[in-house]
């Protein structure tokens, strides 16, 4: 027995635009589950993940709301007509048809669906450094729908970056990173919003920056930005997402506001010369790959508010034997930034203490 199912505006992204369809079903649930079948975006705006219908979703019969009788099971007959009633905000805006087409494979997933999908256009994320982390990072945001990133660097295309950074090809050496970056995001997802902050950050207008952002991705090699970055981050509440690789080793963990910060484990940068960089020890050109991909990752988790952020986490790869192993970081109150009694409060300059040029670029 086919029921008229009324479908209301938000949801009909999922059924080419009608508002009207018919499904087969003798109860509520019946019908709900050939809609489905028919339409399978619309699985992941009806049910939650364990099959039950979302709470935010109220479902009539002949105008007649079915908790007032029973359920899913009420009893269906030829005429009656089933309408969805979901909850809305004022403001908030349906996806496209081409939109629907492109994120298709997340709109299905219960754990992003329409509204993830919606966060994702919605937010904001700094990428610090379009090299060998930034690159990835960059280009699966993009891909996943984020609406906003900037990309912060100053540096220039080399062809020494060719190995590992694949934001940018042999035709873009001499050109600024950020206007490769640009171009790149463009061809992979054209409604991204791409801002290029070409210069490098300083403790004149780092928190400038990156206060206008939900989330910083750091992918920064030298120590005078990624000091800064994190302070800056802290002082604006800003989860900071941050990678760093050597040779065949990569780290990654994400610093929460509240939950830590990078100086919990190095309170103060090392002296000059103590710690080699990417561009002394090398790098294996694919590692960056994978550590950026699960910075994207982070990113989205935390953009979606789903999985387990690797806040008070951190995650070790070794790419010569295939492992992961996960550390517990300690929240340290003695912090200088994020401790009890923080002793900085302000954005500076790390140059006197790395000996590191604060024009250093950001090779990642």
């Amino acid at each position: 027995m086919a029921i008229e199912v009324q479908i209301p505006g938000p949801l009909r992204n999922y059924t080419g635009q009608q508002s009207r369809v018919q499904a087969e079903g003798s109860t509520v649930g019946e019908v709900l589950q050939n809609l489905q079948a028919q339409y399978p975006g619309l699985g992941s705006q009806l049910y939650e993940a364990d099959g039950s219908v979302r709470r935010f979703i109220n479902l009539f019969v002949n105008g007649e709301d079915i908790r007032g009788q029973n359920g899913l099971d009420t009893q269906l007959k030829s005429g009656d007509k089933l309408g969805i009633l979901p909850a809305m905000a004022g403001g908030s805006q349906s996806l496209s048809p081409d939109q629907v087409q492109r994120y298709h494979r997340h709109l299905i997933m219960p754990e992003v669906g329409s509204r993830g999908q919606r966060r994702l256009a919605n937010a904001k994320v700094l990428i610090v450094g379009a090299g060998g982390l930034g690159s990835p990072a960059a280009m699966y945001l993009a891909a996943a729908g984020v609406g906003k990133i900037g990309i912060a660097d100053f540096d220039v295309v080399d062809v020494s970056n060719l190995q590992r950074q694949i934001l940018h090809g042999s035709e873009d050496v001499g050109r600024p990173k950020v206007d490769s970056a640009r171009d790149t995001i463009a061809r992979i997802n054209p409604t991204v919003e791409v801002v290029a902050h070409n210069e490098p950050l300083t403790s004149q207008n780092a928190r400038e920056i990156i206060r206008d952002y939900d989330i910083v991705v750091n992918g920064t090699d030298n120590f005078p930005t990624r000091y800064l970055v994190n302070d800056v981050c802290q002082f604006e509440g800003k989860p900071l997402v941050d990678g760093s690789i050597m040779r065949f080793d990569g780290q990654l963990t994400v610093y929460a506001p509240g939950h830590g910060c990078y100086r919990d484990l190095f309170p103060a940068p090392p002296p000059p010369g103590a710690v080699p960089s990417c561009a002394e020890a090398g790098v294996l050109g694919v590692l960056p790959g994978i550590v950026g991909s699960l910075q994207a990752l982070e990113a989205i988790k935390l953009i979606l508010g789903v999985g387990e952020p690797m806040v008070g986490r951190m995650l070790l790869f070794d790419g010569l034997s295939m492992e992961f192993r996960e550390l517990k970081l300690r929240k340290d109150p003695n912090c200088p930034v994020c401790g009890e009694h923080p002793t900085i409060t302000e954005p500076i300059d790390y140059v006197q203490f790395c000996g590191v040029p604060q024009q250093t670029a950001l090779i990642g």
